[in-house]
């Protein structure tokens, strides 16, 4: 069968959606008025710590698709003030968020043991405010949320193979960037951190051979599988590749902005970055070659999302292993297209209506084990009740 991304045709109901006049949706999406209809239309779950379990209405797949939104919408009223990211949560919130993650990944791999029947990811994005809320592709959503998600892969065999000029899959010619021009820089920065639980991949040995993916990006095996997610290390280790992401990343867009930059303030590794990437020529020349087209192309030059923009998964490799990854772009490809998933969303409601009760059936299964585990308590919509 031909290796190739795909893309997949997923159902959804359409939702009766009052947008205010002189609002466009994705700034009404950011509003707590908008967030108290997702909590009472879709809402699974929610806790003290202000994490909610939500059905993805507008989802990626209708055989498992929720997320955990660290719901800030009514106690920070700017959207660009609120947390977007694993490192800006407090601690008492993040050790909640981790032990949430934990049980609905177990719950999937147990549910879904087999991985030539299922891909099976789970993994955050960054939805930093680094381009204005009008803009096209920003995030609907402005608040730390996360995703869980199982495909098919029957579906996705049969399933056409994706345009490879999707632009979230070419990403818009910035996915290349640091593989293409500082892939031994990038690794051996990587190389440096403090990491037992995960271990890199060899090449090639991560990637879903369905569909190819993921391209080009450094990825970690979770040694000891799903009861390593038990650990506080593993949690730790995860928000160690994230830190070191975010520190190279901010350097080395730092000497694209401005040619022989200061250490950047606030970084985690300052030695590393020091010795590692300040007085590496193979970086700075990369970022001259970046800041000197950006001088001459004022559509690159806005294209650059110049803080930090991420993807991080972890999923199931071909092999039944676990396997984490960071996407390395300044545009960020959508949460699924890192593993090389398109997904076309149609309204059909009758379609969505006959996955629903399977879908629904095993959400509510989530929720109950999260509810005995002591991390929130459920929620009665039109669809479902609170227990």
């Amino acid at each position: 069968m031909q290796s190739g991304p795909r893309e997949i045709v997923t159902p959804f109901r359409q939702i009766p959606l009052d947008v205010p006049e002189g609002m466009k949706a994705n700034e009404f999406f950011n509003s707590s008025e908008n967030l108290n209809d997702l909590v009472h239309n879709n809402g699974l779950l929610q806790n003290p710590e202000g994490l909610l379990l939500y059905r993805k209405a507008l989802g990626h797949s209708n055989e498992f698709d929720a997320s955990i939104i660290y719901n800030t919408s009514q106690s920070i009223l700017d959207p660009l003030g609120r947390p977007v990211r694993r490192t800006q949560v407090p601690e008492p919130v993040k050790n909640v968020w981790n032990r949430m993650n934990q049980v609905i990944l177990s719950y999937m791999l147990e549910q879904y043991p087999d991985p030539d029947e299922t891909l099976v990811l789970a993994g955050e994005a960054s939805l930093d405010a680094t381009w204005p809320l009008t803009s096209p592709g920003v995030p609907s959503i402005r608040m730390l949320h996360n995703h869980f998600i199982v495909f098919n892969k029957a579906e996705l065999r049969a399933a056409p193979i994706a345009d490879a000029s999707n632009p979230n899959l070419t990403d818009g010619g910035q996915h290349s960037l640091f593989q293409a021009y500082m892939r031994d820089v990038y690794q051996a920065f990587f190389d440096e951190l403090d990491l037992q639980i995960l271990r890199p991949c060899q090449s090639g040995s991560c990637r879903i051979a369905l569909t190819g993916y993921p391209q080009g990006l450094p990825s970690w095996e979770v040694a000891g599988g799903v009861d390593s997610l038990k650990e506080v290390r593993f949690w730790k280790e995860y928000d160690t590749l994230l830190k070191g992401f975010i520190d190279f990343y901010r350097t080395f867009f730092g000497q694209v902005s401005t040619r022989n930059a200061p250490l950047p303030r606030d970084i985690y590794f300052p030695d590393l970055v020091e010795n590692k990437l300040q007085f590496n020529n193979g970086l700075l020349k990369t970022a001259k070659m970046v800041r000197d087209r950006c001088i001459k192309d004022a559509k690159y030059a806005n294209s650059i999302r110049w803080q930090p923009a991420f993807k991080q998964l972890i999923y199931r490799n071909d092999a039944g292993r676990l396997i984490v990854t960071i996407s390395q772009n300044s545009i960020g490809n959508a949460i699924t297209e890192l593993l090389g998933v398109v997904v076309k969303r149609v309204p059909d409601a009758e379609a969505y209506g006959r996955a629903e009760p399977a879908l629904i059936e095993k959400l509510l299964e989530a929720r109950r084990r999260l509810v005995e585990a002591d991390l929130g308590t459920g929620i009665a919509t039109p669809h479902w009740g609170a227990a």
